[in-house]
């Protein structure tokens, strides 16, 4: 079996360890469990991997986020992989920092590179995780933040959770997707609860 890993960001140093490059820190942290490293490929750099029979094709686009389907629908194509087995990795505002959720498919919620992704490929029937960064900006700055830099506490409520990305990414290809979602799509406890 073979899983196309595609993490959403922005190439260059000033878009390093910014918000809306989440996608970009959790392929690196899966190729790192992986032991492997990323090489520049064609519209992206690629990390090739395997786990328990399972092949990954991890890929970071180097076409901007908004051109991130060229990337997704060639590697797929030269690859092989059929939609059910791709998973993208994104940042979202409308979860609360560091909350993780799996979706089978869905909407592109206007990200760009979902946007983009989906006129490619011409489905939105494919994984994604969604990686919570909040929604702590004043109304009209939502660029400036999603292009900001991570604050220390925001990095110490988020680094954990990169692992657990991780583990889901491993548990989408050796149970499934529907087992990892009931495995890891808990709703956080209210106070009190």
């Amino acid at each position: 079996m073979k899983y196309l890993i595609v993490g959403l960001g922005n190439i260059g140093d000033e878009y390093a360890n910014t918000r809306h490059n989440i996608g970009f820190v959790v392929a690196d942290a899966f190729a790192f469990d992986r032991k492997v490293t990323f090489e520049s490929g064609r519209y992206a750099s690629i990390a090739k991997a395997s786990l328990k029979g399972r092949t990954f094709i991890i890929i970071k686009p180097t076409t901007f986020m908004n051109l991130s389907g060229k990337a997704v629908r060639y590697w797929m194509t030269k690859e092989d992989i059929l939609p059910e087995n791709v998973l993208v990795i994104v940042d979202d505002l409308a979860l609360p920092l560091g909350v993780l959720r799996l979706r089978k498919k869905g909407s592109d919620g206007g990200h760009n590179g979902l946007i983009s992704i989906n006129e490619e490929i011409g489905t939105m029937d494919y994984a994604r995780l969604r990686v919570g960064i909040g929604d702590n900006f004043v109304k009209g700055y939502q660029v400036d933040y999603v292009l900001s830099r991570w604050s220390k506490d925001e990095e110490k409520i988020l680094l954990p959770k990169i692992a657990v990305a991780v583990d889901i990414i491993k548990n989408f290809s050796l149970v499934g997707i529907d087992r990892t979602m009931n495995m890891f799509n808990k709703s956080p406890k209210r106070e009190g609860e």
